[in-house]
Protein backbone atom coordinates (compact mmCIF):
# COMPACT_ATOMS: atom_id res chain seq x y z
CA UNK A 1 0.00 0.00 0.00
CA UNK A 2 0.97 3.54 -0.65
CA UNK A 3 1.29 5.87 1.84
CA UNK A 4 -1.92 7.60 2.03
CA UNK A 5 -0.94 11.15 4.34
CA UNK A 6 2.19 11.29 2.59
CA UNK A 7 1.46 14.26 0.40
CA UNK A 8 0.13 15.71 3.89
CA UNK A 9 3.72 16.11 5.52
CA UNK A 10 6.05 16.27 1.72
CA UNK A 11 6.45 19.13 0.20
CA UNK A 12 6.40 19.36 -3.36
CA UNK A 13 10.66 19.73 -4.44
CA UNK A 14 11.46 19.86 -8.04
CA UNK A 15 15.27 19.08 -8.32
CA UNK A 16 17.53 21.02 -8.58
CA UNK A 17 18.68 23.21 -11.83
CA UNK A 18 22.19 24.61 -12.66
CA UNK A 19 22.66 28.50 -11.98
CA UNK A 20 21.77 30.39 -14.71
CA UNK A 21 25.16 32.10 -15.04
CA UNK A 22 26.85 28.21 -15.17
CA UNK A 23 24.48 26.89 -18.18
CA UNK A 24 24.26 29.64 -20.16
CA UNK A 25 28.28 28.48 -20.85
CA UNK A 26 28.05 25.39 -22.16
CA UNK A 27 25.49 23.10 -23.27
CA UNK A 28 24.97 20.72 -20.59
CA UNK A 29 21.80 19.74 -19.26
CA UNK A 30 20.05 22.55 -17.02
CA UNK A 31 18.28 20.36 -14.83
CA UNK A 32 21.19 18.69 -11.96
CA UNK A 33 20.39 14.94 -10.66
CA UNK A 34 18.21 14.36 -7.77
CA UNK A 35 19.25 12.67 -4.89
CA UNK A 36 18.20 9.65 -3.94
CA UNK A 37 17.19 10.41 -0.85
CA UNK A 38 15.26 12.95 -2.62
CA UNK A 39 13.57 10.79 -5.19
CA UNK A 40 11.98 8.33 -2.66
CA UNK A 41 10.51 11.15 -0.60
CA UNK A 42 8.94 12.80 -3.45
CA UNK A 43 7.77 9.36 -4.73
CA UNK A 44 5.82 9.13 -1.10
CA UNK A 45 3.99 11.63 -2.17
CA UNK A 46 1.93 9.55 -4.34
CA UNK A 47 -0.81 8.41 -2.60
CA UNK A 48 -2.15 5.51 -5.57
CA UNK A 49 -5.54 7.15 -5.82
CA UNK A 50 -8.37 5.06 -6.47
CA UNK A 51 -8.68 6.23 -9.48
CA UNK A 52 -5.29 7.25 -10.84
CA UNK A 53 -5.95 9.91 -13.21
CA UNK A 54 -2.05 10.21 -14.22
CA UNK A 55 -3.14 7.18 -16.01
CA UNK A 56 -5.43 8.89 -18.53
CA UNK A 57 -2.55 12.08 -18.88
CA UNK A 58 -0.23 10.09 -20.17
CA UNK A 59 -0.34 8.43 -23.98
CA UNK A 60 1.32 5.26 -23.12
CA UNK A 61 -0.75 5.05 -19.81
CA UNK A 62 2.11 4.35 -17.44
CA UNK A 63 1.52 2.04 -14.19
CA UNK A 64 3.16 5.44 -12.40
CA UNK A 65 1.55 4.98 -8.71
CA UNK A 66 3.33 1.57 -8.74
CA UNK A 67 6.57 2.57 -9.85
CA UNK A 68 6.50 5.53 -7.50
CA UNK A 69 5.53 2.84 -4.51
CA UNK A 70 7.94 0.73 -5.86
CA UNK A 71 11.06 3.72 -5.20
CA UNK A 72 9.16 4.90 -2.04
CA UNK A 73 10.19 1.39 -0.68
CA UNK A 74 13.92 1.19 -2.03
CA UNK A 75 13.09 -1.10 -4.86
CA UNK A 76 14.96 -0.04 -8.01
CA UNK A 77 14.49 -3.12 -9.85
CA UNK A 78 10.89 -3.21 -9.66
CA UNK A 79 10.27 0.20 -10.34
CA UNK A 80 12.71 0.11 -13.82
CA UNK A 81 10.72 -3.03 -14.45
CA UNK A 82 7.45 -1.23 -14.08
CA UNK A 83 8.30 1.82 -15.88
CA UNK A 84 9.75 -0.41 -18.98
CA UNK A 85 6.34 -2.38 -19.70
CA UNK A 86 4.67 0.84 -20.82
CA UNK A 87 7.92 2.72 -21.85
CA UNK A 88 10.75 2.08 -24.46
CA UNK A 89 12.80 5.00 -23.36
CA UNK A 90 11.80 7.01 -20.23
CA UNK A 91 14.61 8.76 -20.18
CA UNK A 92 13.59 10.81 -23.27
CA UNK A 93 9.94 11.22 -21.83
CA UNK A 94 11.26 12.13 -18.47
CA UNK A 95 13.50 14.66 -19.91
CA UNK A 96 11.61 16.81 -22.39
CA UNK A 97 7.87 15.82 -22.30
CA UNK A 98 5.82 18.40 -20.77
CA UNK A 99 4.55 15.91 -18.07
CA UNK A 100 0.52 15.88 -19.20
CA UNK A 101 0.76 13.21 -16.36
CA UNK A 102 1.39 15.88 -13.63
CA UNK A 103 -1.36 18.22 -14.95
CA UNK A 104 -3.57 14.90 -14.45
CA UNK A 105 -2.68 13.82 -10.99
CA UNK A 106 -5.25 14.35 -8.35
CA UNK A 107 -2.88 16.05 -6.22
CA UNK A 108 -2.67 19.09 -8.85
CA UNK A 109 -6.44 20.15 -7.61
CA UNK A 110 -4.16 22.19 -5.30
CA UNK A 111 -1.49 22.99 -7.71
CA UNK A 112 1.12 20.30 -5.89
CA UNK A 113 1.41 17.41 -7.91
CA UNK A 114 3.46 14.30 -7.89
CA UNK A 115 6.85 15.04 -9.07
CA UNK A 116 6.41 12.37 -11.78
CA UNK A 117 8.07 13.38 -14.38
CA UNK A 118 12.07 13.95 -12.30
CA UNK A 119 10.69 10.77 -10.46
CA UNK A 120 10.80 8.99 -13.94
CA UNK A 121 13.96 10.20 -15.71
CA UNK A 122 16.08 9.25 -12.09
CA UNK A 123 14.79 5.48 -11.74
CA UNK A 124 15.98 5.48 -15.26
CA UNK A 125 19.32 7.11 -14.17
CA UNK A 126 19.92 4.96 -11.39
CA UNK A 127 18.96 2.18 -13.21
CA UNK A 128 21.95 2.43 -16.03
CA UNK A 129 24.43 2.91 -13.02
CA UNK A 130 23.54 -0.45 -11.24
CA UNK A 131 23.93 -2.00 -14.36
CA UNK A 132 20.06 -2.90 -14.53
CA UNK A 133 19.08 -2.50 -18.12
CA UNK A 134 20.35 -4.90 -20.35
CA UNK A 135 19.83 -5.83 -23.37
CA UNK A 136 16.74 -7.99 -23.86
CA UNK A 137 17.50 -10.10 -27.47
CA UNK A 138 14.59 -12.49 -28.78
CA UNK A 139 14.60 -16.14 -27.62
CA UNK A 140 13.63 -17.58 -31.16
CA UNK A 141 13.63 -15.92 -34.39
CA UNK A 142 10.56 -15.42 -36.76
CA UNK A 143 12.52 -14.94 -39.91
CA UNK A 144 10.55 -12.04 -40.99
CA UNK A 145 12.54 -8.91 -42.06
CA UNK A 146 10.94 -5.42 -41.37
CA UNK A 147 12.25 -2.09 -42.30
CA UNK A 148 11.45 0.87 -40.06
CA UNK A 149 12.44 4.25 -41.72
CA UNK A 150 12.75 6.91 -39.50
CA UNK A 151 15.02 6.79 -36.51
CA UNK A 152 13.19 9.24 -34.23
CA UNK A 153 11.49 8.07 -31.01
CA UNK A 154 8.56 6.15 -32.85
CA UNK A 155 11.11 4.41 -35.16
CA UNK A 156 13.09 3.72 -32.30
CA UNK A 157 10.61 2.28 -29.98
CA UNK A 158 9.08 0.11 -33.19
CA UNK A 159 12.24 -0.98 -33.82
CA UNK A 160 13.12 -2.61 -30.75
CA UNK A 161 9.18 -3.76 -30.21
CA UNK A 162 9.58 -5.88 -33.18
CA UNK A 163 13.04 -7.30 -32.58
CA UNK A 164 11.91 -8.20 -29.01
CA UNK A 165 9.48 -10.17 -30.69
CA UNK A 166 11.76 -12.01 -32.75
CA UNK A 167 11.81 -10.21 -36.55
CA UNK A 168 14.96 -8.82 -38.31
CA UNK A 169 14.64 -5.29 -38.13
CA UNK A 170 16.64 -2.98 -40.24
CA UNK A 171 16.67 0.93 -39.15
CA UNK A 172 16.99 3.22 -42.61
CA UNK A 173 17.71 7.16 -41.55
CA UNK A 174 18.33 9.95 -43.94
CA UNK A 175 21.05 11.54 -41.86
CA UNK A 176 24.33 10.55 -40.21
CA UNK A 177 23.50 9.54 -37.09
CA UNK A 178 20.53 8.18 -35.45
CA UNK A 179 17.87 9.90 -33.33
CA UNK A 180 15.90 11.84 -35.41
CA UNK A 181 14.77 15.21 -33.77
CA UNK A 182 16.07 13.53 -30.38
CA UNK A 183 19.83 14.24 -32.10
CA UNK A 184 18.83 17.00 -34.12
CA UNK A 185 16.03 19.14 -32.63
CA UNK A 186 16.02 18.97 -29.26
CA UNK A 187 19.16 20.89 -27.95
CA UNK A 188 21.55 19.01 -25.67
CA UNK A 189 21.03 21.55 -22.90
CA UNK A 190 17.35 19.56 -22.45
CA UNK A 191 18.72 16.35 -23.41
CA UNK A 192 22.44 14.77 -23.41
CA UNK A 193 23.03 13.23 -26.66
CA UNK A 194 24.99 9.86 -24.19
CA UNK A 195 21.26 8.92 -23.40
CA UNK A 196 20.26 8.12 -26.96
CA UNK A 197 23.89 6.78 -27.42
CA UNK A 198 23.44 4.04 -24.72
CA UNK A 199 20.06 2.76 -25.91
CA UNK A 200 21.27 2.34 -29.33
CA UNK A 201 23.61 0.10 -28.05
CA UNK A 202 21.26 -1.74 -26.43
CA UNK A 203 19.09 -1.98 -29.77
CA UNK A 204 22.28 -3.38 -31.63
CA UNK A 205 22.51 -5.89 -29.08
CA UNK A 206 19.19 -7.26 -29.44
CA UNK A 207 19.89 -7.71 -32.81
CA UNK A 208 18.62 -4.23 -34.51
CA UNK A 209 20.46 -3.49 -37.91
CA UNK A 210 21.06 1.14 -38.55
CA UNK A 211 21.91 1.88 -41.39
CA UNK A 212 22.73 5.89 -41.68
CA UNK A 213 22.98 8.21 -44.37
CA UNK A 214 19.29 6.42 -47.30
CA UNK A 215 16.87 8.66 -47.76
CA UNK A 216 14.00 6.65 -48.64
CA UNK A 217 12.35 8.28 -52.02
CA UNK A 218 15.57 9.47 -53.22
CA UNK A 219 18.20 6.88 -52.42
CA UNK A 220 16.30 4.07 -52.31
CA UNK A 221 12.49 4.03 -53.86
CA UNK A 222 9.86 3.12 -51.73
CA UNK A 223 8.44 0.39 -53.80
CA UNK A 224 12.11 -1.59 -53.86
CA UNK A 225 12.36 -1.51 -50.60
CA UNK A 226 9.16 -3.14 -49.81
CA UNK A 227 10.20 -6.18 -51.94
CA UNK A 228 13.29 -6.68 -49.84
CA UNK A 229 11.54 -6.87 -46.54
CA UNK A 230 8.10 -8.81 -45.47
CA UNK A 231 6.90 -5.16 -43.73
CA UNK A 232 7.73 -1.76 -43.40
CA UNK A 233 7.47 0.75 -40.83
CA UNK A 234 7.43 4.60 -42.04
CA UNK A 235 8.43 6.10 -39.20
CA UNK A 236 9.30 9.67 -41.11
CA UNK A 237 8.23 12.23 -38.79
CA UNK A 238 6.99 15.89 -39.79
CA UNK A 239 9.79 17.61 -40.37
CA UNK A 240 8.31 19.84 -43.43
CA UNK A 241 8.34 23.66 -41.67
CA UNK A 242 5.72 25.63 -41.99
CA UNK A 243 5.82 28.81 -45.03
CA UNK A 244 6.57 32.01 -43.98
CA UNK A 245 5.66 33.94 -47.50
CA UNK A 246 5.89 37.98 -46.34
CA UNK A 247 8.07 40.00 -48.24
CA UNK A 248 11.89 39.99 -47.17
CA UNK A 249 11.69 36.18 -46.12
CA UNK A 250 14.35 35.44 -48.43
CA UNK A 251 16.82 37.42 -46.99
CA UNK A 252 20.76 36.72 -45.81
CA UNK A 253 19.72 35.98 -42.04
CA UNK A 254 16.11 34.27 -41.98
CA UNK A 255 16.15 30.78 -40.62
CA UNK A 256 14.05 28.24 -40.03
CA UNK A 257 14.25 27.17 -36.51
CA UNK A 258 15.51 23.60 -36.90
CA UNK A 259 18.14 24.32 -39.20
CA UNK A 260 19.94 26.29 -37.03
CA UNK A 261 18.83 23.69 -34.10
CA UNK A 262 20.46 21.05 -35.73
CA UNK A 263 23.66 22.56 -37.11
CA UNK A 264 24.13 23.60 -33.29
CA UNK A 265 23.46 19.93 -31.90
CA UNK A 266 25.98 18.85 -34.88
CA UNK A 267 28.72 22.00 -33.61
CA UNK A 268 28.54 20.30 -30.03
CA UNK A 269 29.04 16.56 -31.15
CA UNK A 270 31.78 17.90 -32.90
CA UNK A 271 31.44 18.64 -36.34
CA UNK A 272 32.76 21.64 -38.28
CA UNK A 273 30.12 23.47 -39.85
CA UNK A 274 30.87 25.73 -42.74
CA UNK A 275 28.93 29.07 -42.81
CA UNK A 276 26.95 28.15 -39.56
CA UNK A 277 24.39 30.00 -38.43
CA UNK A 278 24.95 32.32 -35.12
CA UNK A 279 23.48 34.59 -33.03
CA UNK A 280 26.80 35.25 -31.41
CA UNK A 281 26.68 39.60 -30.89
CA UNK A 282 23.39 39.97 -33.14
CA UNK A 283 19.70 41.04 -32.36
CA UNK A 284 17.63 37.95 -32.84
CA UNK A 285 14.06 37.72 -33.33
CA UNK A 286 12.18 34.71 -32.92
CA UNK A 287 8.92 33.77 -34.36
CA UNK A 288 6.93 31.11 -31.90
CA UNK A 289 5.88 30.73 -28.75
CA UNK A 290 6.38 26.84 -28.35
CA UNK A 291 8.95 24.25 -27.77
CA UNK A 292 11.02 24.91 -30.31
CA UNK A 293 10.73 28.83 -30.53
CA UNK A 294 12.08 28.00 -26.71
CA UNK A 295 15.01 26.21 -27.69
CA UNK A 296 15.78 28.58 -30.01
CA UNK A 297 16.07 31.07 -27.34
CA UNK A 298 17.96 29.08 -25.02
CA UNK A 299 20.69 28.37 -28.03
CA UNK A 300 21.12 31.82 -28.99
CA UNK A 301 21.64 33.03 -25.21
CA UNK A 302 24.26 30.53 -25.13
CA UNK A 303 25.86 31.33 -28.33
CA UNK A 304 26.06 35.15 -26.80
CA UNK A 305 23.53 37.02 -28.81
CA UNK A 306 23.34 40.69 -28.07
CA UNK A 307 19.64 40.44 -27.44
CA UNK A 308 16.63 37.93 -28.17
CA UNK A 309 13.22 39.06 -28.45
CA UNK A 310 10.54 35.99 -28.93
CA UNK A 311 7.17 37.19 -31.02
CA UNK A 312 3.43 35.65 -30.82
CA UNK A 313 0.80 36.47 -33.14
CA UNK A 314 -1.42 35.33 -30.79
CA UNK A 315 -2.50 36.66 -26.69
CA UNK A 316 -0.79 34.95 -23.92
CA UNK A 317 -2.31 32.72 -22.32
CA UNK A 318 -4.15 32.07 -18.37
CA UNK A 319 -1.52 32.02 -16.00
CA UNK A 320 -3.55 29.53 -14.06
CA UNK A 321 -6.72 27.23 -15.04
CA UNK A 322 -9.41 28.87 -16.05
CA UNK A 323 -13.41 27.25 -15.63
CA UNK A 324 -13.42 26.43 -19.06
CA UNK A 325 -9.80 23.88 -18.45
CA UNK A 326 -10.85 22.12 -15.69
CA UNK A 327 -8.54 19.44 -13.74
CA UNK A 328 -7.47 16.82 -14.91
CA UNK A 329 -7.75 18.09 -18.82
CA UNK A 330 -4.44 19.22 -20.18
CA UNK A 331 -4.51 23.20 -19.38
CA UNK A 332 -3.61 25.94 -22.32
CA UNK A 333 -1.78 28.45 -19.68
CA UNK A 334 1.50 30.40 -19.69
CA UNK A 335 4.14 28.05 -18.92
CA UNK A 336 8.39 29.30 -19.32
CA UNK A 337 10.49 26.98 -20.23
CA UNK A 338 14.21 26.90 -18.67
CA UNK A 339 15.42 28.95 -21.61
CA UNK A 340 12.89 32.19 -20.57
CA UNK A 341 14.14 31.53 -17.03
CA UNK A 342 17.53 32.55 -18.74
CA UNK A 343 16.61 35.60 -20.42
CA UNK A 344 15.25 37.14 -23.53
CA UNK A 345 11.79 39.30 -23.40
CA UNK A 346 8.58 37.58 -24.71
CA UNK A 347 6.22 39.83 -26.65
CA UNK A 348 2.41 38.82 -27.41
CA UNK A 349 -0.35 40.10 -29.81
CA UNK A 350 2.38 40.91 -32.11
CA UNK A 351 1.75 40.08 -36.04
CA UNK A 352 4.80 39.97 -38.45
CA UNK A 353 4.56 41.66 -41.85
CA UNK A 354 7.47 41.94 -43.41
CA UNK A 355 11.39 42.03 -43.32
CA UNK A 356 13.67 44.24 -44.60
CA UNK A 357 17.45 45.09 -45.86
CA UNK A 358 20.15 44.90 -48.50
CA UNK A 359 21.00 41.37 -48.99
CA UNK A 360 20.97 40.70 -45.33
CA UNK A 361 17.55 41.12 -42.88
CA UNK A 362 17.80 44.56 -40.96
CA UNK A 363 14.97 45.36 -40.15
CA UNK A 364 11.68 43.52 -39.23
CA UNK A 365 7.76 45.29 -39.46
CA UNK A 366 5.02 44.37 -37.37
CA UNK A 367 1.71 45.19 -36.45
CA UNK A 368 -0.28 45.03 -32.94
CA UNK A 369 -3.51 43.10 -33.21
CA UNK A 370 -6.50 41.90 -30.93
CA UNK A 371 -8.27 39.01 -30.83
CA UNK A 372 -12.41 39.80 -31.07
CA UNK A 373 -14.85 36.75 -30.99
CA UNK A 374 -17.38 36.76 -34.40
CA UNK A 375 -19.56 34.45 -34.49
CA UNK A 376 -18.08 31.90 -31.81
CA UNK A 377 -14.66 31.89 -32.83
CA UNK A 378 -11.86 34.05 -32.50
CA UNK A 379 -11.06 36.39 -35.30
CA UNK A 380 -7.76 38.52 -35.64
CA UNK A 381 -7.79 42.25 -36.24
CA UNK A 382 -4.80 44.37 -36.86
CA UNK A 383 -4.80 47.77 -34.78
CA UNK A 384 -4.30 51.09 -36.89
CA UNK A 385 -1.31 53.25 -35.96
CA UNK A 386 0.36 49.88 -34.21
CA UNK A 387 3.05 49.42 -36.71
CA UNK A 388 6.62 48.95 -35.69
CA UNK A 389 9.94 49.32 -36.94
CA UNK A 390 12.61 47.13 -35.52
CA UNK A 391 16.55 46.55 -35.82
CA UNK A 392 16.96 43.01 -36.16
CA UNK A 393 19.92 40.86 -37.62
CA UNK A 394 19.11 37.04 -37.14
CA UNK A 395 15.35 35.79 -38.06
CA UNK A 396 14.68 32.53 -36.63
CA UNK A 397 11.28 30.89 -37.33
CA UNK A 398 9.81 28.55 -34.83
CA UNK A 399 5.72 28.73 -36.17
CA UNK A 400 5.19 24.78 -36.46
CA UNK A 401 5.79 22.43 -39.55
CA UNK A 402 3.12 20.85 -42.39
CA UNK A 403 3.89 17.36 -41.86
CA UNK A 404 6.49 14.77 -43.55
CA UNK A 405 7.71 14.73 -47.07
CA UNK A 406 5.24 12.68 -49.63
CA UNK A 407 6.39 9.47 -50.80
CA UNK A 408 4.75 8.12 -53.73
CA UNK A 409 2.49 5.13 -53.48
CA UNK A 410 1.56 6.13 -49.82
CA UNK A 411 -1.80 8.04 -49.35
CA UNK A 412 -1.47 11.51 -47.71
CA UNK A 413 -4.39 13.06 -45.30
CA UNK A 414 -4.78 16.77 -46.57
CA UNK A 415 -0.78 16.62 -47.53
CA UNK A 416 -0.14 16.80 -44.14
CA UNK A 417 -0.33 12.96 -42.59
CA UNK A 418 0.20 9.49 -44.12
CA UNK A 419 -3.29 8.05 -44.33
CA UNK A 420 -3.36 4.61 -42.30
CA UNK A 421 -6.44 2.26 -40.86
CA UNK A 422 -7.24 1.49 -37.49
CA UNK A 423 -3.97 -0.67 -37.72
CA UNK A 424 -1.39 1.77 -39.12
CA UNK A 425 -0.98 0.09 -42.11
CA UNK A 426 -1.39 2.47 -45.34
CA UNK A 427 -2.76 2.81 -48.50
CA UNK A 428 0.53 0.33 -49.54
CA UNK A 429 -0.23 -3.13 -48.22
CA UNK A 430 2.54 -4.31 -45.55
CA UNK A 431 3.52 -0.54 -45.40
CA UNK A 432 2.53 0.71 -41.50
CA UNK A 433 3.34 4.65 -40.32
CA UNK A 434 2.77 5.97 -37.19
CA UNK A 435 4.51 9.25 -34.97
CA UNK A 436 4.56 12.48 -36.08
CA UNK A 437 4.32 11.16 -40.05
CA UNK A 438 0.32 9.78 -39.03
CA UNK A 439 -0.91 12.68 -36.45
CA UNK A 440 1.38 15.69 -37.13
CA UNK A 441 4.09 17.24 -35.02
CA UNK A 442 3.07 16.04 -31.50
CA UNK A 443 4.87 14.95 -28.23
CA UNK A 444 7.90 12.35 -27.77
CA UNK A 445 5.54 10.32 -25.58
CA UNK A 446 2.94 9.99 -28.51
CA UNK A 447 5.69 9.15 -30.73
CA UNK A 448 6.72 6.32 -28.53
CA UNK A 449 3.34 5.32 -27.66
CA UNK A 450 2.63 4.87 -31.29
CA UNK A 451 5.53 3.19 -32.09
CA UNK A 452 4.87 0.91 -30.26
CA UNK A 453 0.88 0.30 -31.07
CA UNK A 454 2.27 0.62 -34.61
CA UNK A 455 4.67 -2.87 -33.80
CA UNK A 456 1.77 -4.42 -32.24
CA UNK A 457 -0.22 -4.59 -35.46
CA UNK A 458 3.25 -4.63 -37.63
CA UNK A 459 3.62 -8.33 -35.79
CA UNK A 460 -0.40 -9.36 -35.69
CA UNK A 461 -0.63 -8.69 -39.46
CA UNK A 462 2.99 -10.77 -40.18
CA UNK A 463 2.14 -13.77 -37.50
CA UNK A 464 -1.34 -13.90 -37.38
CA UNK A 465 -1.82 -13.22 -33.86
CA UNK A 466 -1.67 -10.89 -31.04
CA UNK A 467 1.61 -10.94 -29.53
CA UNK A 468 2.70 -7.78 -28.23
CA UNK A 469 1.45 -5.07 -25.90
CA UNK A 470 -1.35 -2.77 -27.09
CA UNK A 471 -3.00 -0.17 -25.17
CA UNK A 472 -6.10 2.06 -26.25
CA UNK A 473 -5.72 5.68 -26.78
CA UNK A 474 -7.66 7.25 -24.40
CA UNK A 475 -5.65 9.96 -23.47
CA UNK A 476 -7.66 13.49 -22.96
CA UNK A 477 -5.64 15.69 -25.42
Amino acid sequence: MADARGFLRIARQEPPKRPVHERLRDFREVEARASLPLLREQATRCMDCGIPFCHQGCPLGNFIPEWNDAMRRGKLDEALERLHATNNFPEFTGKVCPAPCEESCVLNLQSEPVTIKSIESEIVEQGWEAGLIQPRPAAQRTGKKVAVVGSGPAGLAAAQQLVRAGHEVVVFEKDDRIGGLLRYGIPDFKLDKRSIDRRLEQLRAEGVVFRTGVQVGVDVELSVLRSQFDALCLAIGAQRPRSFPVPGSELQGVHYAMDYLSQQNRGVAGDRIEGAISARDRRVVILGGGDTGADCLGTALRQGALEVQQFHYKAAPPSARSEDMPWPWWPMVLRESTSHEEGGVRDWNLLVTAFEGQGKVERLHAQRVEWVEEGGRLQMRRIAGSELRLPVDLVLIAIGFEGPQPLPGVASADARRVEVDSGYQSSMPGVFACGDATRGASLVVWAIWEGREAAHHIDAWLMGSRRLPTLPNYAPF
